[in-house]
């Protein structure tokens, strides 16, 4: 990631390499010169209990990696996995477009933009998933 610009608030955090470091009392603005530096804003970063849907669970497995808590052939294998299982339910073209620049930065191991491929599918996901009908069961326990 050549040139990656980092623009932060007063105290916010930041993974670089797993490392997680911390900005001081006032804005700042950091550029990555070194080239695939895993960087990621724990603003950003999914929880593991927010790990509760299928493109929730294909995120984590490339934050995984950004954290440098995975091991990379395996989540690698993991995160095309997930995309393929994802390519199912998303079948319009925009998403079909994310998902292929998804697959593309896996296999060249810029897990980054891959992520950010990925997370632009959440409000997509969450809107298919306010769509889909409950069963009845479920429906008379929330009342």
């Amino acid at each position: 990631m050549p040139g990656l610009i980092l623009k932060l608030t007063p105290g916010e955090r930041f993974m670089v390499n797993g490392v997680v470091m911390e900005n001081g009392d006032h804005r700042a603005r950091i550029c990555v010169v070194t080239e695939n530096a895993n960087v990621l804003r724990l603003r950003d970063a999914i929880h593991p209990s927010e790990v509760n849907t299928p493109v929730r669970r294909v995120c984590y497995i490339a934050q995984l990696v950004l954290a440098g808590e995975a091991e990379e052939s395996l989540a690698r294998q993991q995160l095309l996995t997930g995309i393929e299982q994802l390519s199912q339910v998303f079948t319009d073209a925009d998403s079909r477009a994310k998902l292929d620049a998804a697959t593309t930065h896996a296999m060249e191991a810029k897990y980054y933009p891959a992520l950010k491929a990925l997370r632009s599918l959440l409000s997509r996901e969450a809107r298919l998933m306010q769509a889909v009908p409950r069963p009845p069961s479920e429906t008379r326990m929330a009342q």
